[in-house]
């Protein structure tokens, strides 16, 4: 890395990055690291792992030329953490196996503090996509009390959000009574215990590969079909999977 962002005979374009025009690549290739490990490739997840720590150590390096922090300091700020957060495995702090997630919980919560963090919801990334952080948000609050005590309540204001996403008279008004919807619908969700992000995600996965079925069974013509004609396809690939 420190040949490539060299001055003098280093890579243009990767001289050329900042912090900010590398995130979108470290997303990316964290999610690429998800795909790999969800379709069992080992050898994919080797590479993309590979590739995701390229994404720390270019980060750090931009941070050491900066006089900033560099790699080292990355690794032992992620080990002090671990040893802060776990004081019943480094330390001599005993606790009952039944309140680890609470206590994890209580131990970041007095992280947040530390780092001035005044409101429950602070320090919930801006960058996570947008149903991950509806269930990051939502589960925060629930941990203040602020939460339905079953389904139901998460339930009726799904139905409340129809009505009004039925009702709305313009595409700023559709727009948002959408989204409470889709915020609405994850409420209800992790109130089943579902994480929402993987069930979509799988949801995605069964799409896709139905769809593809699809394709193949009806071949060039597919786009030509009737919507009961595809319908007609969509149940008979959904027969094939049940045998």
């Amino acid at each position: 890395m420190a040949t490539l962002r060299d001055p003098q005979r280093g890579c243009e374009w990767d001289l050329a990055q900042t912090f900010s025009t590398i995130v979108p690549h470290t997303i990316e290739e964290a999610y690429e690291v998800a795909d790999a490990i969800e379709r069992g490739d080992v050898a994919e997840i080797r590479d993309e792992l590979g590739d995701l720590l390229f994404q720390v150590v270019f980060q750090a390096r931009i941070a050491a030329e900066a006089g900033l922090f560099d790699i080292d300091d990355v690794a032992r700020s992620i080990a002090d953490k671990l040893e802060a957060r776990h004081p019943h495995i480094f330390g001599n702090a005993k606790h009952a196996q039944d309140m680890r997630e609470e206590r994890w919980e209580t131990l970041k919560a007095d992280e947040r503090r530390q780092k001035g963090a005044s409101s429950a919801l602070d320090h919930v990334a801006l960058a996570l996509p947008a149903l991950l952080r509806a269930q990051k948000l939502q589960k925060r609050a629930a941990r203040t009390g602020f939460d339905w005590p079953d389904v139901a309540g998460p339930l009726a204001k799904i139905h409340e959000e129809l009505k009004e996403l039925a009702e709305a008279c313009s595409e700023v008004e559709r727009k948002e009574e959408a989204g409470d919807l889709l915020f609405a619908v994850v409420n209800l969700v992790r109130a089943y215990g579902v994480d929402a992000e993987e069930a979509l995600r799988a949801a995605n996965l069964k799409f896709e590969t139905r769809f593809k079925a699809m394709e193949q069974l009806a071949g060039p013509q597919f786009p030509t079909l009737s919507l009961h004609e595809q319908e007609e396809l969509w149940q008979r690939v959904k027969r094939n999977e049940q045998s």
